[in-house]
C-alpha cells in the first residue's frame, strides 16, 4: 500500500502522548473562544463532548492464513448540523483519544466553511506501509461491517486521511452497498471517478490551503511574488501546497517526509521533480542524490526555516513549546490537523506570528468532499471548473468572516475561527432544542 504523494500518510509523531495533548489542546482552544462568546454552561455541555465513540476489535485474515486482531474507532462528536463528516486513519499509533480531537476540530471546521454537516472521525490501529493490497482490503471491510449500523449517507460519512486513499474508499462504499442491497456511493467521500468521486477532489486541500494563504496575502497587501516556504509533509497535502505556491511565484525552499527534510535556500526546490522523485521512490529518500538539495540531520528543523510561509502538513503537535521559539516563518498556514499545540500556538501569537488554523486552512478537503456528497445524492456530477469555482468561493467566504472577526475582536486567527464555529453549531443546537 503506497505512503506517498495521494496516499495522505505523511510524516509526524502520532504517539499517545501526541494524542492526549492533540485533545487536551483541542479543548483548550474551544473553552478561548466560548469564554468571548459567553456560552452558558449548558450549551458548552451540548457542543464541547462528543456525542459517540465506538472501540471495534476486529479479527482480519491475513495473506498467510493467520487471523490478527486490529482495533478500530469511530466518532461522532456533534449532528447538531448535519450528519458525521470525517476522515478514516490507517496509522500504527491511532488512539481513541486521537480520533476524539480530530472528531472536534471537524465539527467546528465544518461550521466555519458553511457545510451542514457534523464531525466525525475513525481510525485502525495498523500500519499500511506492512500490509499487502489484500490485507488492507480485509481490514476496510470489516471495519465497514463492525461499524455498519452507525456509518451512513444521512448519519455518518467516511472519507481518506492518513494511511487511506481512494481506493480504500471503493471497498468502503462497496462494502456498505452490499450490505444493505443497494448503490450508495454518498456513504463515502473522497472515491475515484468511476465511482462516482467528484472531479476536483485529489487536490482540494492543498488548494484550499493555498486561496488562505492569497487571503492573507491581500488583506496584508502582500505580493506572494518573491517570497519563500518550506513545507513539513510532502504527502497529498504537502505536494499540492508546494506546487500551487510555486506557481504564485513563492520559492520553496524546504520539503519533508517520512524519510527526513531536504533544504535548498540558495535556489530552491523545484516541486514537480520531487513529487516524480517520491512517486517513483514512494518517498523523499534519496532526493539529495538527485536534486541540489542538502538533506538535513534532525527533521523537525524544517520547522525552523527562515522563510516566509511555513506549512506544517505532517500530524499532530509538531510546533510545541520546545521549538517554537525557534519558528521563524512570518506565516503559519496548517495543513495538518492540529500541528500547533496550545502552549506553542501562545507563544507564536506572543511572538506576533499569524497562524492561519487548521479548521479553516485545511477545510478544502472536506468542502469537496461535501460538493461530492451533494452530487451523489443528485446524481448528477459537475465539471472540475465548477466544483473548484465552488470551492474558491466557499474558502474566500470563511477566510473574511474570520479575518473581520478578528480584527473587531482583536484576536488571532485560530480564536476567530472557532467563535465563527462555535456560534453556528450553538445556533443549530438551540434551534434543535433537546429531545427528550
Amino acid at each position: 500500500m503506497s505512503s506517498g504523494p495521494g496516499s495522505g500518510f505523511e510524516a509526524g509523531d502520532g504517539s499517545g502522548g501526541a494524542s492526549h495533548a492533540a485533545y487536551h489542546s483541542a479543548e483548550r482552544q474551544f473553552d478561548d473562544a466560548a469564554r468571548i462568546l459567553n456560552i452558558g454552561d449548558n450549551q458548552v455541555a451540548i457542543v464541547k463532548r462528543p456525542r459517540r465513540s465506538v472501540i471495534v476489535n476486529m479479527p482480519v485474515r491475513m495473506d498467510d492464513g493467520s487471523i490478527r486482531i486490529f482495533t478500530g474507532f469511530r466518532v461522532l462528536h456533534n449532528k447538531a448540523r448535519g450528519p458525521g463528516k470525517g476522515g478514516v486513519r490507517f496509522h500504527p499509533d491511532v488512539t481513541l483519544e486521537e480520533v476524539q480531537a480530530l472528531a472536534f476540530w471537524m465539527t467546528f471546521k465544518c461550521a466555519v466553511v458553511g457545510i451542514p454537516m457534523g464531525g466525525a472521525k475513525g481510525g485502525v490501529i495498523c500500519d499500511p506501509a506492512s500490509l499487502s493490497e489484500r490485507e488492507m482490503e480485509n481490514i476496510t471491510r470489516r471495519y465497514v461491517a463492525e461499524l455498519f449500523e452507525v456509518l451512513g449517507p444521512e448519519v455518518d460519512i467516511p472519507a481518506p486521511d492518513v494511511g487511506t486513499n481512494a481506493r480504500v474508499m471503493g471497498w468502503m462504499m462497496d462494502s456498505y452497498s452490499m450490505r444493505s442491497h443497494r448503490h450508495l456511493p454518498s456513504v463515502v467521500t473522497g472515491k475515484a471517478l468511476e465511482l462516482e468521486g467528484s472531479a476536483g477532489r485529489e487536490g482540494a486541500t492543498g488548494i484550499g490551503l493555498t486561496i488562505c494563504v492569497r487571503r492573507w496575502a491581500m488583506h496584508g497587501g502582500r505580493s506572494l511574488r518573491g517570497m519563500t516556504a518550506a513545507i513539513q509533509g510532502f504527502g497529498n497535502v504537502g505536494s499540492w501546497s508546494a506546487r500551487l505556491l510555486h506557481g504564485d511565484g513563492v520559492k520553496i525552499v524546504g520539503i519533508s517526509d517520512v524519510s527526513g527534510a531536504y533544504v535548498n535556500a540558495t535556489e530552491g526546490i523545484d516541486p514537480e521533480a520531487a513529487l516524480a522523485h517520491a512517486q517513483k521512490h514512494r518517498t523523499l529518500s534519496g532526493f539529495e542524490r538527485a536534486a541540489p538539495v542538502t538533506k538535513l540531520k534532525k527533521p523537525l528543523e524544517i520547522l525552523e526555516q527562515d522563510v516566509d510561509i511555513l506549512v506544517p502538513a505532517a500530524l499532530e503537535n509538531q510546533i510545541t513549546a520546545d521549538n517554537a521559539e525557534r519558528v521563524r516563518a512570518r506565516v503559519i498556514a496548517e495543513g495538518a490537523n492540529g500541528p500547533t499545540d496550545y502552549e506553542g500556538d501562545k507563544i507564536l501569537r506572543e511572538r506576533g506570528i499569524p497562524v492561519i488554523p487548521d479548521i479553516l486552512c485545511n477545510a478544502g478537503g472536506v468542502t469537496v468532499s461535501y460538493l461530492e456528497w451533494v452530487q451523489n445524492r443528485m446524481g448528477y456530477y459537475w465539471t472540475e471548473q465548477r466544483v473548484l469555482e465552488d470551492l474558491q468561493q466557499i474558502m474566500i467566504r470563511a477566510y473574511d468572516a474570520v479575518h473581520q472577526t478578528a480584527v473587531e475582536r482583536k484576536i488571532s486567527l485560530r480564536t476567530a475561527a472557532f467563535v465563527v464555529g462555535i456560534r453556528a453549531v450553538v445556533a443549530a443546537s438551540e434551534q434543535r432544542g433537546l429531545y427528550a
